[in-house]
């Protein structure tokens, strides 16, 4: 074998391939942009209920942590979410109003969950959730109760157009 094959027919490092990225396999350390903002994913929870899956990403960014939630019903479903210092007990009523927001219990149920990330150390918990909604269906609430810790969010629906994942690896 002469020196130019050798040089120019080595085989080249096999490189993987960033798997293109969609709202159901956002990894770890991925960019998300939102809202001209960028955020890195931190944390990721997979929810099933009775075969039913959703996901949560905790998105880290400069001066917020906000939650990007995803599901596919007849459709796809987007939301941003942001924790609240409001403090609910059990039981969790059918209403309940937020900054004069009234929310009307919309769902409910107890689901697994898989957690990457900061999210790993809930991972095969079990958690009850509550979907709430105001009567113009423009803004969410979410409890979930882990164990005697009941957390509270508040949301928004968004678009998929308004949202850009950059693979991180």
């Amino acid at each position: 074998m002469s020196i130019f094959s050798r040089l120019f027919n080595k085989k080249e490092k096999e490189i993987g391939k960033v798997e293109e990225r969609n709202f159901f396999n956002i990894q770890i350390n991925d960019i998300i942009t939102y809202n001209f903002e960028d955020y890195q994913v931190s944390g990721k929870l997979i929810y099933n209920d009775g075969g039913y899956e959703w996901y949560a990403y905790q998105l880290v960014g400069t001066n917020e942590t906000i939650w990007l939630s995803a599901e596919m019903d007849d459709e796809l479903e987007l939301g941003i979410y942001k924790s609240t210092k409001e403090k609910l007990t059990e039981p969790i009523p059918n209403k309940v109003t937020i900054n004069q927001t009234e929310f009307t219990l919309d769902e409910k149920g107890t689901a697994s969950v898989r957690g990457e990330g900061r999210g790993r150390n809930v991972n095969g918990q079990q958690v009850k959730y509550f979907d709430f909604a105001n009567d113009a269906d423009d803004r969410f609430l979410s409890v979930e109760i882990w164990g005697s810790e009941i957390e509270v969010s508040e949301g928004h629906e968004i678009e998929s157009y308004e949202i850009k994942i950059i693979a991180a690896s």
